[in-house]
Order: C-alpha cells, then sequence, then structure tokens
C-alpha cells in the first residue's frame, strides 16, 4: 500500500496564545495531533493546547555545591523530590503560562492512566494553578460522545495515581543512580542498572543458561504416506519419490500440499503390538519398520560436533517398503467441533499479535497505536477522528454500547447466523486487570479498514486492521469443523497408524478474521471403512527433543505480564532499554530471537549476587502490587519507599566492599596459547569475554569468542578495500565492530558499521560556511548532504547543537550554497565501495563473512 502524504502538524503552543485564551476555556493535552482532533469537538469557547509530554522531571544531576546521592531525592528527609522544568520545555511552559493567566479556567485532558495522571499533576503545578481547583477529565475514545461526556463531568486530579507515579519514578532513579556507579567500578564504565530492566535480563540469562544446560532427549517417528486408489498406486509412488529426490528439505506443509491433490493421506504410527508405540532408539524403530514391510537399502550416519548427548550421532535410514503390504481401514470417526473466536485485544495480545503476524517491534506497534488513538484525517463527514481506544490497558471488558455496535454491524452485514444469541464475553487472564478500563477497539465499527485504507500509512492500515477484526470477531459464533480421525491397520504386522484432518463447516468468526493458516492441517480423500490403501513410503525419522526456544519481543513480553513484572504502559520501554544498553541482542541480523549477552550475563550475575531480593522475579512483582496499592487503595507511598531503601543501602554498601571486580574472575579454557603453547583462559573486558594466554603479561596474546566459546579466527568479509583492494576483515573495536583492510597497519582502510551490522557508507567531511550559529553565537555552520538534502549544524558539535533550518534560507542564498557544496563534493570525492562479486555497494548492506579460502587474495 501506497503511503499516504501527511501534512505536518502545527503545534499549538505559541506565542500569542495569551491572547487566543483570554476568557476561554484553556485545555491542555499531551499532543498536537490530539489536540486537533479533540479541537473540533469542543467549539470556539475553548482553546486547546499541547504539553508535548512530560514538562518536569527530577534533575539528571545535583545542583552545584548540592551533594545528593541521587538527584533530585532527599533519601535522608522521607526521598522529597525537587522537580525542575525540562530544558527542552521551558518555552512550552512559558506558553501554556501566558495562557492559563488570560483563560477563564484550565482543564487537564492528558491520557487516562498513570502516567497521563502525573503529566496532568506536573503541568499545574508549573502553572501555578492548584491542584485541588484543577479541571481533570479523562476519556478513552476521542469521539464527540466521549468528549462532551467529559467535559460534563470533570473530577479533581488523583493524587493517588500521582502519588504512585513518583513512588515508582523514586524506586527506578534511587536504583538507577546507585547501582550503576557500582557497576562502573566493579564490572566496566558507562554501564546502568534499572529496577525493572534488570530483571528483564535476568529472565533472558536464565533462558539462555537454559539452553545451555540442555541435554536433548532421542525419540523416533514412525510416518507412513498411503494411496487411496490402488489402481494408481505404483504411479503415485514414483511421483511421490520423484518430487522428493527433486527438492531439498522438503517442508511438511508441502507433503501434505502434495498428497491431497493426489487424493492420498499421511498417517503416524501409535500402537504396536497392542501397546502405545513411543520408540526411543533406532534399534527399536528399525525393528518395528521391518514389521511393515520396509527394506533398509542403507543408514546415513553422520557426527554432529555441536550436538548434546544422543544428538551428537544422527542417522538417516534409506529403503522402500514392499508394494504387497497390505493396509485396512479400521475406524473413521467424525466429530463436529468448534473454535471460539479470541477476546479483544490488551496491550499484551496486541503487541504479541503485531511482532507475530506482521514483524512490528513493540515500541513501533505502540507509536502507531498511539497516531490511530490521537487521530487521523480520513477526508469525509468525520474529518479528524481517533479511531481507536486507548491503548494502554490490561482488561478486556467491554462497555455494552460497544457490544451492541458490534452486533449490530454482524447483524446487518452478515446475517443473524453469525451473531449469538448473548453477547460473548471475557474474563482477564491478568488478576491486575482493572474492570474500570476497556478493551482496545474502534470507536466506530462503521469505520472500516477498507474505508480508510487510502486515508491511513500502510503500518497504520495494517493495525487498525488487526484492531477490528478481532473486535467485530470477538462478537461474532464459533467456527464448526468436522474434525476426522482415521485408523489405519496393517495386517501385515499388528500395528496401527492414525490419520487425522479436518474440514471447515460454518466460517463463524472466521468472517471478521479471516481463516488462519492451515498449512499443517490435511485434507483426507474420501474414504470408506474396511477399504485397502497402498503404501507410498513408511519412514522411519529419528527426532531429538528441544530446549527452551529463545525469547522474541514478544515472547519476552508475554513472559514479563506473566510474571507480573511491568504494565502495559512500560513493556515495550523495557524491552528496547535492555537492547539499547547491550545486555541483550538478536542473535543474527534479521533473526527476532534475541540472547543475552555476555556483558548482560556478566551483569546479572554480579547484581544477583549483592541485590538477591531487588533481582527476585516475585519480589518485583511483588513492588508492581505496592505500587497499584497506592493507587487503588490508597496506601502510604512513602511507607514504601522506606521499607524499600533500608535493605537496598545496606546491600549497596557492602557490595562496594566485597564484590569482586569482573576483570579480576577467569575460567579456564579448553585450548591452548597460538602464540606460546600455554593453556589459555576466559576473561572479562569492555567488549565481552574473550580468550587469554594464562602467561598474561608474559604473554599477550588474546583472540575474540564465538557464543560457544570458540576463538574466532580472522573473518573475512566480502567487502573489497576501496585503499589497495586487498580483503577486508571484521573486527572488534572500542566503539563496536568495524570492517579494516587484511593490511592494516601499512593500509589504512576502514569502514564504521551501524547499529544493525550494516556498512556506513563514506561521506565528504563537512563544508564550513561563513554563517554563526544563532545559538551559541561563537560557532560557524557545517553543511553536509543527507538524504532529504542539504542541512546545517554547528561546527562545536557536539558542545553546541545548533541546527539552521534550510527552509528559512533565501532562495539565493540556497543556490550559492548548493553550489559551494557540490564544488567541495568534486574537490573531496568519496570511494566506491563493491563486494568481492564486482558489485557496487549501497545503503544498509550487510557484509557476508567468508571463509578465508573463499576470500579474494589481490584483487585487480
Amino acid at each position: 500500500m501506497a503511503k499516504k502524504k501527511t501534512k505536518s502538524t502545527r503545534k499549538t503552543t505559541g506565542g500569542n496564545g495569551s491572547a487566543k485564551a483570554a476568557g476561554k476555556h484553556l485545555v491542555i493535552v499531551e499532543s498536537p495531533t490530539k489536540a486537533k482532533t479533540i479541537n473540533k469537538y469542543l467549539g470556539r469557547d475553548y482553546l486547546v493546547m499541547a504539553s508535548v509530554g512530560h514538562v518536569r522531571d527530577l534533575p539528571a544531576r545535583a545542583p552545584k555545591g548540592v551533594k545528593q546521592e541521587v538527584p533530585g531525592v532527599d533519601v535522608d528527609n522521607d526521598f522529597a523530590p525537587t522537580y525542575e522544568i525540562l530544558p527542552g520545555k521551558k518555552k512550552t511552559v512559558a506558553d501554556l503560562r501566558k495562557a492559563a493567566k488570560t483563560a477563564a479556567d484550565v482543564w487537564f485532558a492528558t491520557d487516562l492512566d498513570r502516567e497521563g495522571e502525573a503529566i496532568a499533576w506536573h503541568l499545574a503545578e508549573a502553572l501555578g494553578v492548584p491542584t485541588a481547583k484543577a479541571k481533570r477529565v479523562v476519556f478513552n475514545a476521542i469521539t464527540k460522545s466521549e468528549i462532551q461526556n467529559a467535559f460534563a463531568n470533570p473530577h479533581n486530579i488523583d493524587e493517588n495515581k500521582v502519588n504512585a507515579q513518583q513512588a515508582r519514578r523514586i524506586l527506578d532513579r534511587i536504583v538507577g543512580y546507585q547501582v550503576s556507579p557500582l557497576l562502573w567500578k566493579k564490572v566496566a564504565g558507562k554501564l546502568s542498572a534499572g529496577r525493572v530492566q534488570s530483571v528483564a535480563v535476568r529472565v533472558v540469562v536464565e533462558r539462555e543458561r537454559e539452553i545451555d544446560a540442555f541435554v536433548p532427549e532421542e525419540y523416533w517417528r514412525i510416518s507412513g504416506y498411503f494411496a487411496a486408489d490402488l489402481k494408481k498406486s505404483d504411479k503415485l509412488a514414483a511421483q511421490w519419490r520423484k518430487m522428493l529426490d527433486n527438492t531439498e528439505d522438503v517442508t511438511q506443509k508441502a507433503k501434505l500440499a502434495w498428497l491431497s491433490d493426489h487424493e492420498c493421506m499421511y498417517a503416524e504410527l501409535v500402537q504396536l503390538a497392542g501397546e502405545t508405540f513411543k520408540p526411543d532408539n533406532r534399534d527399536a524403530a528399525l525393528a518395528a519398520v521391518e514389521q511393515l514391510g520396509f527394506n533398509l537399502d542403507r543408514a546415513e550416519e553422520t557426527e554432529d560436533p555441536k550436538g548434546k548427548g544422543p544428538a551428537q550421532h544422527r542417522v538417516v535410514y534409506h529403503g522402500s517398503v514392499e508394494p504387497t503390504a497390505d493396509f485396512t481401514i479400521q475406524s473413521i470417526e467424525t466429530k463436529r467441533t468448534t473454535s471460539r473466536p479470541t477476546a479483544p485485544f490488551i496491550t499484551s495480545s496486541l503487541q504479541q499479535a503485531a511482532a507475530n503476524r506482521m514483524g512490528f517491534p513493540l515500541q513501533k506497534t505502540m507509536r502507531v497505536a498511539q497516531q490511530l488513538y490521537e487521530g487521523v484525517d480520513i477526508h469525509g463527514q468525520e474529518g479528524q477522528t481517533g479511531l481507536i481506544t486507548y491503548m494502554r490497558t490490561d482488561s478486556t471488558h467491554l462497555t455494552g454500547e460497544a457490544i451492541d455496535m458490534a452486533r449490530g454491524y454482524i447483524a446487518e452485514e452478515w446475517g443473524d447466523k453469525y451473531l449469538p444469541e448473548k453477547p460473548n464475553f471475557f474474563a482477564n487472564k491478568n488478576k491486575q486487570a482493572q474492570e474500570a478500563h476497556e478493551a482496545i477497539r474502534p470507536t466506530d465499527v462503521r469505520i472500516t479498514p477498507k474505508r480508510v485504507a487510502h486515508e491511513l500509512t500502510a503500518d497504520q492500515f495494517k493495525l487498525y486492521k488487526l484492531i477490528w477484526e478481532r473486535f467485530v470477531g470477538c462478537q461474532c459464533v464459533p467456527a464448526q469443523w468436522d474434525s476426522t480421525s482415521v485408523m489405519i491397520k496393517a495386517d501385515k504386522a499388528d500395528a496401527v497408524f492414525k490419520a487425522t484432518g479436518r474440514t471447515l463447516v460454518f466460517e463463524g468468526f472466521y468472517r471478521a478474521t479471516g481463516m488462519p493458516g492451515n498449512g499443517d492441517t490435511a485434507v483426507l480423500p474420501k474414504l470408506d471403512e474396511g477399504q485397502k490403501l497402498a503404501p507410498l513410503q513408511i519412514d522411519p525419522v529419528q527426532l531429538f527433543t528441544n530446549p527452551p526456544p529463545r525469547y522474541t519481543e514478544a515472547s519476552l513480553q508475554k513472559k514479563l505480564e506473566e510474571e507480573g513484572i511491568g504494565r502495559p504502559s512500560t513493556y515495550a520501554a523495557i524491552i528496547q532499554t535492555i537492547q539499547d544498553r547491550k545486555y541483550v541482542e538478536p542473535i543474527a541480523h534479521r533473526d527476532k530471537r534475541m540472547c543475552a549477552t555476555d556483558l548482560g550475563m556478566v551483569v546479572t550475575d554480579k547484581l544477583v549476587e549483592s541485590f538477591p531480593k531487588v533481582m527476585d522475579v516475585a519480589y518485583t512483582r511483588y513492588m508492581e502490587d505496592e505500587l497499584d496499592k497506592i493507587e487503588d487503595e490508597h496506601h502510604d507511598w512513602l511507607t514504601m519507599l522506606r521499607e524499600f531503601y533500608g535493605p537496598f543501602k545496606k546491600n549497596l554498601d557492602r557490595a562496594h566492599e566485597e564484590m569482586t571486580h569482573a576483570k579480576a574472575e577467569t575460567q579456564p579454557a579448553p585450548y591452548k596459547c597460538e602464540t606460546c603453547g600455554a593453556p589459555t583462559m576466559y576473561r572479562f573486558g569492555k567488549n565481552g569475554r574473550f580468550l587469554s594466554c594464562t602467561r598474561y603479561p608474559d604473554c599477550k596474546y588474546t583472540a575474540p569468542i564465538d557464543r560457544e566459546g570458540k576463538p574466532i579466527g580472522a573473518q573475512y568479509t566480502d567487502i573489497i578495500c576501496p585503499h589497495d583492494g586487498g580483503r577486508m576483515v571484521k573486527r572488534m573495536g572500542r566503539f563496536g565492530p568495524f570492517i579494516s583492510c587484511e593490511n592494516y597497519p601499512e593500509c589504512k582502510g576502514i569502514l564504521n558499521l551501524d547499529k544493525k551490522g550494516a556498512i556506513k557508507l563514506p561521506k565528504p567531511p563537512p563544508l564550513e560556511v561563513d554563517l554563526v550559529c544563532p545559538k551559541c553565537e561563537e560557532g560557524k555552520m557545517n553543511l553536509r548532504r543527507s538524504k532529504r538534502g542539504p542541512w546545517l549544524s554547528c561546527n562545536r558539535f557536539p558542545k553546541c547543537r545548533g541546527r539552521v533550518a534550510w527552509s528559512s534560507l533565501e532562495d539565493k542564498q540556497k543556490d550559492d550554497l548548493e553550489r559551494a557544496l557540490a564544488a567541495h563534493e568534486d574537490a573531496n570525492p568519496v570511494p566506491t565501495i563493491r563486494n568481492n562479486c564486482g558489485e557496487r555497494i549501497g545503503e544498509e548492506y550487510h557484509p557476508h563473512l567468508v571463509d578465508e579460502a573463499e576470500a579474494p587474495s589481490d584483487a585487480a
């Protein structure tokens, strides 16, 4: 779908807000888009302005001359917090203050969750509006009826919600600002710890160690493939073997499709000699198939050096089945089964569905959902419209109005046969879910995805379609299936195979959601009891039990929810943070599975050792419950902080004294030093674990290692050095991985890699132009070219981050600068980067690792 062109949204916090607000009701929301959407429902007596998120927070540093262990929190004075206006929000707050002074009154219409309540409170404090007199309005959806109802029933700011948010913020600040320096001292610089994030890392670390410790068990599956038409069996058997011989790694889905197309079927051996058949070794499996008419031609045995236990020894039996082997259908049983619709989305289930079905990272899902909630201009009678209800919720509850809306649509569009006699209700699996909240749903079911397809971006359309379909489907009748079980008796041996399949009888809620993938479901041919079948193949397959799967963003989010770690508004931020901190990373480019890094493991071990309670999953869940009790049951938030801080401070002081530095800890390694032949050991450095000679510092040998602890030799890439044509090698530096010429240091050819491992193409140096930085008034402006065109920034960066908007320049000035930049680029050409196939490398290219033998030695 082509991406819709959208106009930039003008922020409503302008300097003339004071004049516009005179005598009007001032309404403050978080975002300009939300302001634009609700403005049309309120009329001329209201002025809607946006704070653009938070305006106050705890300071990043203590004031000069003030010694505080935790900036902004006086731990010696009952955790009294000190807030300050965020540096980038001073003008916004000044504009809001001016407007508030001349307005008739001030209404705070921030989001309805705990964070939104805190933003409203901070705004009231910053604007000098007494919180007891502040008018607070909340709405679950940005629609005319919801807005009008909210403004007809304002209430005070909920200080219990605010206190719960303050308690969370102070807890996180205490842990972050007091444990992070400990990590700098005992592990490596620039590390950070988080009260909840560190526990999330521990979950990933423990899964990684479960995988490392897992020893698979061997088991066998005896598969039978049968033809229903005996006259065609010989021809079908030949076609079957040809299909398998001509295709590598034929999937089960492809096999079932072939069988369905040729009126054949797949079954598994379930009984032998009157007993359930579950072979766990090759001898039992081979003996069983030989009784069934299988003739062994050859056994292909291989050794897997990466396998553990039985998985080191793999075998594949090749053979054929006797064409005279007799198989008869013993029984056919068909049952009518149903599939019930799934509950409407909550935050976690929406994130999981978007990740699994569309590959959306959690942060992207929440960003797009926020856009749908705040409003999109659908260029119809509705105009700027909020399309979904609030997307941070843990409740599957639907209001009566919402249920009636869905049922009315189903009856009118599809008929009564899709409508259950009574509405469908769904129990909340999350015990902490608040029934006052509502599930994520469309604000108006008549605004179908098809109707607004051309008004939304591709991502907005995909997510809205997912939400709309789940909501409508949840109020439909179940789907109905005919599930069939066929028992096949082997006449030559006392054995029984079982085949299963199912046929959709009535689509039910699939009318809304679409049919699920059924690639692993067989479609059986027409069969009768007593019917003879001809075997195409009897296939003994060696299998091994699998270790627990690595987490993806979606499955980790599900685990955190199950454990009670975090809340709907925090899952995405938690998982993004632990990746940004390099404690967790994808196992490979474009692979969604995540693993703990060496850094994540070392930090986790150190924190568990010194803070067993804080790092305990159950304790983290308890803390979340305590925060909920502050909000819902009005518990004292300062008492909670006191109970936490006493034991925590004792553990912190002890850790500073007793924790061993990570660099002092070593482990023996099963390798010899390549320089002197001495034993080696694993050590820890700022880039993770590495291999080192035990004779260090007399012997300086070191080597990077892979995930399994094996030393990594030179990792040649498919990139040719643009300077001397040599091979480029992937290396690890102080700032992460990069690639350099194999002839270093004689050749200085280096290419940096971005966070995703893609090559950063070389660029010409910036051109300094005769424009003074408007921010610092000292530096000159550097002119560069980007994908979006020329741009100007201060040459004193990072001390000064001043910018000049290209659009603010006059046309003649732009033309002069364009010519100067073009001449500068001609005078400073950048080399063309190519791979070993001679192909020119573009943006987002990921270098491929090649064996030394495959790497070109001296490219022309």
